[in-house]
């Protein structure tokens, strides 16, 4: 009987060092360096973060413990045996505070390009007015902690959320969509339109 309970432990302690290797997140066992200027408040499963650029909050997950020390964010799954989704969780929770370091330190900007005869966008107070091929104008309102810069055929966003910047660019690349003929539209500065051939005469 005792040799049994002695194979079983065995066993127990196999499987558990087994499923933790295996399941090690690559990005999530990273520490994150937190730069000068940049708060970092963990209470109550909540990470906070301020910086230069703005202030930036999030729930953690359940099954991931964040710590901060010594200017060092450190994720750790709170299980023993680490499952597959725990392991995407922790690795999740990772690249969501970095990217939140980093746009709370530096920001995140994307540039938008207008491609066509008469369009072009006019910043007019706390939104933009864009023409667009249209009957009509079209008035985009400007979220909160998003900055816009627009010039006669280009737009910036900037922010210090990485998820709401994306957003934005999306749905303003959405009121006109670039069309393959002739390349006419919104699209993202450096995006390849695939252009397709005309009818033939």
């Amino acid at each position: 009987m005792i040799m049994k309970l002695g194979v079983l432990k065995l066993v127990v302690k196999f499987y558990a060092t087994f499923f933790k290797v295996k399941f090690m997140s690559k990005i999530g066992k990273k520490q994150i360096s937190i730069p000068q200027n940049t708060q970092v408040n963990i209470q109550d499963g909540t990470i906070t973060i301020i910086g230069d650029k703005g202030k930036l909050t999030m729930q953690m997950f359940p099954s991931v413990d964040c710590k901060y020390h010594n200017d060092l964010v450190t994720l750790s799954p709170k299980d023993k045996i680490v499952t597959k989704k725990t392991k995407a969780l922790w690795g999740l929770a990772r690249s969501l505070i970095n990217n939140m370091i980093i746009g709370t330190s530096a920001g995140f900007s994307r540039k938008l390009e207008i491609n066509g005869v008469g369009y072009k966008v006019v910043k007019d107070g706390a939104s933009i007015i864009l023409s667009l091929g249209y009957s009509h104008d079209i008035i985009y309102p400007i979220p909160q902690n998003v900055d816009i810069a627009c010039s006669k055929n280009t737009i910036e966003v900037s922010g210090c959320d990485k998820q709401l910047v994306g957003q934005v660019c999306a749905e303003i690349r959405r009121l006109r969509k670039p069309e393959p003929y002739k390349g006419k539209g919104i699209i993202y500065e450096g995006e390849v339109i695939v252009r397709k051939e005309g009818k033939k005469k």
